[in-house]
């Protein structure tokens, strides 16, 4: 047996041995940690120690005799591959969103059953869910017991390392503004407290920034705000005497990340704390005394940072041709190789245009794990090359490239797909499909205030007019020097709320595709800012939106099928190229330069 899957089947039976230990009957492991982060640090990573699925996002249920996985259809093909032979099923759900784990333990346990699941890591709105759903069906939820402390031998601990300042001038809004901001947003809620768990919100407010999380340049911490003082938990050690006199010049104390509980339980019972259902436990939420009033909306941070100033937006566009000059030296180098025959793999590509981007000005550290797919590898959407599994790039085909970097001034998320060889007509016209789509969107004007998830169908309307679609989102959020996956808007078929709205300053990416299993995928993505824009009728029907596209680096033209573009799109493509040539010329030389400049050539027909 795969030496692997023996610790996977292990691991579960040693984890059921606790489930009869406690008396209960089932065990909820999300992916999830006490901040509700995407990307998790190692110690709460217990949902891939389990199931040995590597996926960023997923909800695995345990039960005396059964173990499911559920997760959407960017990691189908992937979760199967993994899970083959360990005992866990895959529940097939549509979007990473969807909570048809609570349903199916309605339907599984029994009345008088018992459900645990660790409340120092399981949402507020998720405790909501599952109570609705098992309490009247008489089966109990236990939150207190945490079973992976007792099951996971060598679990790592909490994350030693150092949290560092984010400074002028790239930090372009000074802490004690953000505190102010935030408090005013307090005053408007009726609150006299404010608690802030997910890192990026604190990270933003104190002009922080760590390591703890991979690729996401944050820190674990919480922060409790009151109008006129500020607490930062964090484990002792990973902020400086320096900094922590700094911080104590602008009202905030540094005290350990575990007097958080403690801190909450202290709260004045007539106070009226605010917090995010969205971005707090229920093990936090908990620790409040019971007579304390409690609002519920969401964090003032997260719209705050979501709307870059003018001064941020300046950065991102230097960090963008930054990143955009680095692509051309990557690709002038890709393209050479392969006309020289030289042996080359999904793996060097990641490596090469790593080193690229580490060579440039400003340059931190990469924004997530580089997905270099070839062929069939391009057709998952979270593909990423491993020493054990990779591809050789040969022959004829297409390959997906979705990278990017963390800057001092800004993140970068950018996908492009290059021919390989021979490409032919069946991709030529996956490959122009999905362009239209990306352009589609890209030209759009909308007023101010849209909900973000009603732009989601203009991107795919060129797909749908064919009978095809993708399984992900069409646009995420991102962060300025922050998590490259940033709210509140979302371009996705998600359910649309008021904190959606596409507000100016904005930044999202447009990234439709489409993925044939087993052959090969498209995906091509730019980040864009939210810009005002004037319209003949000037604001008779009030302020107007437009996307600024961010990303500058070439779309390979020799994949597009120019028949099926209209004399617009043509015209789109062929003022981005002379746009990208413009900026990225005097940051490049030799065969970067050269390279280009034959890949911005204007596009005829």
């Amino acid at each position: 047996m795969d030496t692997r899957i023996s610790q996977i089947k292990l691991r579960i039976s040693r984890l059921r041995d606790a489930l009869r230990d406690a008396d209960a009957h089932a065990i909820l492991v999300p992916s999830a940690d006490p901040h509700l982060s995407e990307y998790l640090p190692e110690r709460w990573q217990g949902r891939e120690w389990l199931s040995g699925f590597t996926g960023s996002m997923g909800t695995l249920v345990v039960t005396r005799d059964a173990a499911v996985l559920f997760a959407d259809s960017r990691y189908w093909t992937q979760a199967e591959r993994e899970l083959q032979g360990s005992g866990i099923s895959l529940f097939k759900i549509p979007t990473g969103a969807a909570t048809h784990h609570v349903g199916w333990l309605a339907e599984v346990l029994q009345p008088g059953q018992t459900l645990v699941v660790d409340g120092q890591v399981l949402g507020l709105a998720m405790a909501q869910l599952l109570r609705q759903a098992l309490t009247p069906r008489q089966i109990r939820i236990n939150t207190d017991l945490d079973l992976l402390e007792s099951t996971w031998e060598g679990r790592p601990g909490l994350p030693d390392a150092a949290v560092y300042e984010h400074t002028a001038p790239h930090a372009t809004v000074s802490r004690a503004d953000k505190l102010a901001q935030v408090r005013a947003a307090m005053v408007k809620h009726g609150a006299t407290h404010h608690l802030i768990s997910s890192v990026d919100d604190v990270a933003w407010l104190f002009n922080l920034r760590g390591s703890d999380v991979s690729y996401n340049p944050v820190f674990v911490g919480h922060a409790l705000l009151t109008l006129d003082s500020a607490a930062l938990f964090v484990q002792p050690g990973k902020i400086d005497a320096a900094l922590s006199q700094r911080l104590s010049a602008d009202g905030v104390q540094v005290r350990p990340y575990s007097d958080a509980r403690q801190a909450l339980a202290q709260v004045p019972a007539s106070a009226t704390v605010l917090i995010d259902p969205r971005r707090v436990t229920l093990g936090l939420r908990e620790a409040l005394p019971a007579a304390v009033r409690v609002i519920e909306a969401i964090n003032p941070s997260t719209l705050l940072k979501s709307r870059k100033n003018a001064a941020e937006a300046q950065f991102v566009r230097e960090a963008m041709e930054q990143d955009g000059a680095a692509m051309c030296a990557f690709y002038a180098w890709f393209e050479a190789a392969l006309a020289r025959g030289e042996a080359l793999d999904e793996l060097k590509v990641d490596e090469r245009l790593s080193a690229e981007r580490a060579k440039r000005p400003g340059f931190v550290g990469l924004s997530f794990s580089t997905i270099a797919g070839f062929n069939a590898n391009g057709a998952l959407p979270h593909y990423r090359a491993l020493p054990e599994l990779f591809s050789e790039i040969k022959g004829d085909g297409l390959l997906l490239i979705d990278s990017g970097g963390q800057y001092l001034g800004g993140t970068t998320d950018i996908t492009r797909v290059w021919p390989i060889g021979q490409v032919s007509g069946a991709q030529r016209r996956d490959y122009t499909l999905v362009l239209k789509g990306t352009i589609a969107l890209s030209r759009t004007v909308f007023p101010r205030g849209t909900l973000s998830p009603m732009l989601d169908a203009i991107a795919r309307a060129p797909l749908w007019a064919h009978g095809l679609d993708y399984g992900h989102g069409t646009g995420h959020g991102v962060g300025y020097f922050m998590n490259v996956h940033e709210g509140p808007q979302s371009i996705s078929k998600a359910v649309p709320d008021a904190n959606m709205a596409m507000e100016p300053g904005m930044i999202t990416s447009i990234e439709p595709g489409l993925y044939r299993p087993n052959q090969w995928g498209v995906r091509i993505e730019n980040l864009v800012l939210n810009v005002q824009h004037e319209t003949p009728e000037n604001g008779q029907f009030g302020e107007m939106l437009a996307f600024e596209t961010l990303t500058l680096c070439p779309i390979d033209t020799r994949c597009i099928e120019v028949a099926l573009l209209s004399d617009e799109e043509l015209d789109w493509l062929n003022r981005y190229h002379a746009e990208v040539r413009r900026r990225l010329s005097p940051l490049v030389t030799g065969d970067a330069l050269a390279w280009l400049t034959a890949r911005t050539e204007p596009l005829g027909r």
